[in-house]
């Protein structure tokens, strides 16, 4: 009797771990590889001769998913980043003729007076972090709109000196590697994840939870006010449109690179690269496979739909803070 439970038990046992654990962990990896493979087969090698263009285009989404990372870690949202992009961009513009390392800490300072604004009401009104940014969203597309609406905000020429891939790469490179280590092996990382998970508990074991998520907001606006800097080296001005339907992009990079909504414990750093990554991929894939504007929504949606299915943290969902 003992040894049917045991060998009933097994089964049970390696079926959970492999099924939750390993192959969840390990399906956004296997879906880059799968996507890069079939979009290159079919549009006949065209997917891997346009890799430099796809490279130049996820440096802005990359950098500006980091900082929503950090957010989304800690169970928040925030669906202001296209127009913390856009006010960044605009700063940078006006702020590149004069000196291009002014324009540079322009940009990060202006998202990080925005990523402050959205952290007051959430965390001092006790607003929800969603509704927060959504307002600050229209906002400030506003004044964008407003800003450039008539023509473009150009930069200085100077700025297509820094147009290189290894400025870029490298402004890249230094956000990554300096949020993965913070995040990975510092108690920052630790607290955030553990916000996300419970906030009552981290409240009980010393950690100014408000103070954090403040800090939070501000460092993913002014992270995103780097990618500003990114965004006006490679485009030279800021039209009406900078920054749109960036939030939405990040959101999708981060579930298909396998981030749980709510945030908590299942949280990895990996998730911001390759979720960028197969959203790049799979973006220009589609493309260039020459399909309408409405299709690709269409696959879009249903594959971040499943990502999000497969990837939701059921134990600890609740409510987005």
């Amino acid at each position: 009797m003992e040894n049917q439970e045991t060998n009933q038990y097994k089964p049970n046992f390696f079926k959970k771990l492999i099924g939750s654990n390993m192959l969840r962990a390990s399906l956004p990896i296997i879906g880059l590889i799968a996507v890069c493979f079939i979009f290159n087969i079919l549009t006949k090698g065209s997917m891997w001769n346009s890799r430099k263009l796809i490279l130049n285009q996820i440096y802005v989404v990359l950098i500006s998913a980091t900082g929503v990372f950090f957010i989304m870690s800690m169970g928040g949202l925030d669906f202001s980043q296209g127009s913390i992009l856009g006010i960044a961009s605009i700063v940078v513009c006006k702020l590149s003729g004069v000196n291009m390392l002014l324009a540079v800490i322009g940009g990060v300072v202006a998202g990080a007076l925005i990523g402050a604004f959205n952290g007051f009401f959430y965390v001092n009104r006790k607003i929800k972090s969603f509704v927060v940014t959504i307002c600050t969203m229209f906002l400030f597309r506003g004044f964008i709109k407003y800003m450039a609406s008539n023509s473009p905000v150009a930069a200085s020429m100077k700025v297509y000196d820094y147009d290189t891939t290894p400025v870029k790469l490298g402004l890249t490179l230094v956000v990554l590697i300096i949020s993965f280590v913070a995040f990975r092996y510092t108690k920052f990382g630790i607290n955030l994840k553990a916000i996300g998970a419970g906030e009552k508990a981290v409240k009980f074991a010393g950690v100014r939870t408000d103070r954090m998520k403040f800090l939070i907001y501000m460092l993913a606006g002014a992270i995103t006010g780097l990618a500003a800097f990114v965004n006006i080296v490679k485009n030279g001005s800021a039209t009406a449109n900078v920054g749109n339907q960036l939030e939405t992009q990040i959101l999708i990079a981060l579930v298909l690179g396998g981030m749980p909504i709510s945030g908590g414990a299942k949280v990895k750093f990996e998730n911001v690269i390759v979720g960028s990554l197969l959203y790049i991929v799979l973006n220009n894939g589609l493309i260039m496979m020459g399909l309408t504007t409405q299709t690709m929504q269409l696959i879009q949606g249903i594959i971040f739909l499943i990502f999000v299915a497969l990837f939701a943290d059921r134990e600890n969902l609740t409510v987005i803070k």
